[in-house]
Order: C-alpha cells, then structure tokens, then sequence
C-alpha cells in the first residue's frame, strides 16, 4: 500500500500568485521524487461550473447560497471515487489545492454570517484538514494592482472587498490558532523569493528531507 501523501492548501487574496507558487512548488517537489497531484476551487465538477458562472455574473445568486454551492463542491472534490482529493492522497500523491475551506470563510464570510459559514462546511473539516495551509499575503492595494492587469474582474475584485477579505483571513486564522497549521507568507514581487520561503514550511512536513 502507497504511503498516504500530505495535503497543501494554498490561500490568498485575488492575485495573491497562488496558482503561479502552486505550480512551482509541484515541479520542485517532482523533482525530489515526491508524487504530487495539483487541484483547485471551484473544481470542474457541475458544482463548480455553477459557481464559476456565480462568480463572472452570469448567474445572480445571494451570498448563502453561493457559499452552499461551495460547502457542496468541496464535500465532491473530498470524496469524488475518481479525482477526489481523499482517493489522491491514498494512492500517494502529495495533493496540493488552489483555496480550500479558508476560502469560503474569509470571502463568504465576509458579506454573510461566518458562524454559519463554519457550520456549512464542518463537514469537510471533519473529513479532511489540510497538513499546511500557505497563506500568501498581499496588501488589498498590490492585490487590485495584480487584478487589474487581467482585464475583466469578478464578484469580489473590488478595493473594499479586498480589504474586508483580507481581514477576515486574519480573522479567522486567530480564531483556529492551535487547530490549523497556518504559514503566513508575504507574496513577494519577486516570485523565486516567495518560493524559497515556501519551500522551508513545507520542508518541515517531510521532516527536512527535501
């Protein structure tokens, strides 16, 4: 039987560079020989596609119900028999993901009641906690800056929201203090700078044999 892989969870503000550390960290971690699966949400599940619609605009939808959509889509991408994250790490695989619960705490709990927000997604918690999560912090005003060059912007790519989304990351990372193993990591311009310093928290979690 394969060795259960760790489980990463990177975290951020819009253009916070998660996706680009996320790729970077998986090609360094092939390198050493570590089996890594890359996922993400929203996933490509039905679930997600909706959500996805939700977040461009095209689809009106209140606050609670998109952070049900999302408490759903994360219960799927857990438990999926074919691509689930449970199914990737039994074989193996170190899975690293692109936002996980963080994500619908800070940003749906910002504009809703975060309490219930938590209760949404205790489910998933229960199932499956991450062994890191890597917070990239960026300033709402760089975030913006970031957000800006892509052109079109979606449902929480303001100034105020980013700041409010911000907070609440802070917010919550107080709150599971001693439950979660949180790395806060200031996303640098310079991109080989930030992965350095991702590379060392995540050395940790194979006992410094990377």
């Amino acid at each position: 039987m394969a060795t259960k892989g760790k489980f990463i969870v990177f975290e951020g503000t819009d253009g916070s560079g998660k996706s680009t550390q996320m790729k970077m960290l998986g090609k360094y971690l092939k390198s050493k020989g570590v089996a890594v699966y890359g996922t993400h949400e929203p996933t490509d599940s039905p679930f997600g596609a909706l959500l996805r619609s939700c977040l461009t605009g095209r689809v009106e939808a209140d606050e609670r119900a998109i952070a049900a959509l999302f408490a759903a889509d994360r219960i799927d991408h857990i438990t999926n028999s074919v691509n689930g994250i449970v199914k990737k790490l039994e074989e193996g695989n170190t899975v690293l993901c692109d936002r996980y619960y963080f994500s619908s705490f800070a940003y749906n709990g910002g504009f809703a009641p975060l309490e219930w927000i938590i209760e949404l997604n205790k489910p998933a918690m229960n199932m499956l906690r991450p062994d890191l999560t890597i917070f990239l912090d960026l300033p709402a005003e760089e975030s913006m800056k970031r957000v800006s060059r892509r052109g079109e912007t979606e449902r929480y790519e303001t100034m105020d929201k980013q700041k409010r989304i911000r907070d609440k990351y802070f917010d919550v990372f107080r709150m599971f203090a001693g439950r979660e193993n949180i790395a806060v990591i200031r996303s640098e311009e310079e991109k080989e700078r930030t992965q350095a310093n991702i590379r060392q928290e995540v050395g940790k979690l194979f006992g410094g044999n990377l």
